[in-house]
């Protein structure tokens, strides 16, 4: 991506990609407990090539939202997706300090 692109909202930038004829999926953090790396209403969008801006976590979280996004890129079906301590996959996904988030992943368009 640009440098222009990288201070642009990731809903502009979902809205050029699709006007690029794109097919694009957005991750939106809908709810948090605890200790949270990014706050409610942030987005991460995601292209079915694999480019992606914006964020809903960091670290391992994006990757297991990314590789779900394609899924729902190809079927269409909107996804709650959720990741924390209480989740044997915590650990793994890297949101070991304590606090849990809830996704919800949507094709565009």
């Amino acid at each position: 991506m640009d440098d222009a692109t990288d201070t642009l909202d990731p809903l502009a930038v979902a809205e050029r990609w699709m006007d690029d004829g794109r097919d694009v999926a957005v991750a939106t953090v809908v709810e948090t407990w605890g200790s949270a790396p990014r706050p409610v209403g942030s987005h991460l969008v995601i292209d079915a090539e694999g480019n992606f801006h914006g964020s809903v976590s960091g670290g391992c979280v994006e990757g297991a939202v990314i590789t779900e996004a394609f899924d729902v890129i190809g079927s269409g079906e909107p996804r709650m997706l959720e990741f924390g301590v209480a989740d044997e996959t915590a650990w793994r996904v890297g949101l070991s300090c304590g606090g849990r988030i809830r996704v919800y992943l949507e094709r565009l368009g």
